[in-house]
């Protein structure tokens, strides 16, 4: 990675360790998932000595990870504390066209959304070819409980970490199936993890969806299928679109180097 010079004026404001933390973390990436500090200097161009406490620093606040044999990876912090925004970029890219094949072998709408606090942010769609569909824009926010893709989503959180997001939230006052108390949300999260896969139905529509993970086997994103009743509610559709979206999500996790679902 080259980084080019900045002007005398900008130099002035800038915070050298801060900046070489952020460099460290830019090395990671899916071809360079372990590198030693010797290796991050290197590319960096300065001594080992000169960036140990910057390492020791981004290990005590969980950006890295001690992997073994002098060698460090990526910390869970990056992606929970917004760092999965980022690489939402390189997540779309890679997931737009198993999600466009996927519409065009179910003749259904599919949509990639991420997480951010406790909404599900919608950041692609292939929109199904026929009169009736769901088509969900863009950019769209909705609260994480109530739609399978936001569920799905919080699958990578546990009993506690559910607690603690929604702790001071109100999450009644949405028409069921939705969960109308905190334990009611835990308690579908539970089974819904168990079975690998979320459904939701409302306004004559029904949603399938798994989720995304990354090589830590932290949930980064979320893929759904999802069309009007009358065709959802036909007979072996929910098991075969439950094979289909498991199926692409294993192609994206394959690319992102993530960890493929147990059928």
């Amino acid at each position: 990675m080259e980084y080019l010079p900045m002007s005398t004026s900008e130099n002035n404001y800038i915070v050298p360790a801060l900046q070489k933390g952020l460099q460290i973390l830019e090395l990671f990436d899916s071809h360079h998932r372990l590198l030693s500090q010797t290796e991050m200097a290197e590319a960096l161009g300065v001594s080992n000595s000169s960036i140990y406490r910057i390492v020791q620093t981004l290990i005590a606040m969980g950006y890295l990870n001690k992997a073994g044999g002098g060698n460090y990876s990526l910390g869970s912090q990056v992606v929970s504390r917004g760092f999965s925004y980022l690489a939402s970029r390189e997540i779309v890219e890679i997931a737009a066209p198993f999600i466009t094949q996927l519409r065009d072998s179910t003749s259904l709408s599919s949509h990639l959304a991420i997480r951010e606090g406790s909404e599900t942010l919608y950041l692609f769609r292939a929109l199904a070819l026929q009169r009736v569909s769901v088509n969900v824009m863009v950019g769209t926010r909705f609260p994480c409980h109530i739609t399978a893709m936001g569920r799905a989503l919080l699958q990578g959180l546990a009993p506690d970490q559910l607690e603690s997001l929604y702790q001071g939230q109100r999450i009644d006052g949405y028409p069921e199936p939705a969960p109308q108390t905190l334990p009611d949300l835990i308690a579908m999260c539970e089974k819904e993890r168990a079975q690998g896969w979320s459904m939701h139905y409302s306004d004559y529509s029904t949603a399938i969806a798994v989720p995304i993970r990354n090589f830590t086997g932290e949930v980064v994103a979320a893929i759904n299928a999802s069309g009007p009743d009358v065709v959802m509610q036909k007979e072996g559709v929910t098991e075969r679109l439950v094979h289909a979206l498991k199926k692409t999500a294993d192609g994206i996790m394959k690319e992102l180097g993530g960890i493929t679902t147990r059928r």
